[in-house]
């Protein structure tokens, strides 16, 4: 598949925690959200895989993922960009 680098979806900031498949990267997302009656805020956070055609991203590396036509089953996902 041809990567687009242009996405219409979400767009989101993550850091990657796995590496190990080819071609394909695992990306943590965290989320801020205020509890809606006791105003506490609460961390969630999720697990995306997305496409890395390169292999170039590795470990700890901060990267910006967009939405796309799915690659698999459950790789919704491109890597865009490395956050510096």
């Amino acid at each position: 598949m041809e990567s687009s680098k242009t996405t219409k979806g979400k767009v989101l900031k993550g850091k990657v925690v796995s590496d190990k498949m080819s071609k394909t990267v695992v990306v943590s997302v965290d989320r801020y959200t205020k509890h809606p009656k006791y105003e506490k805020f609460i961390r969630s956070r999720k697990s995306y895989k997305a496409h890395d055609e390169a292999g170039e991203y590795k470990v700890g590396d901060v990267v910006m993922i967009g939405e796309c036509a799915p690659y698999s089953k459950d790789k919704h996902f491109e890597v865009l960009s490395k956050v510096i």
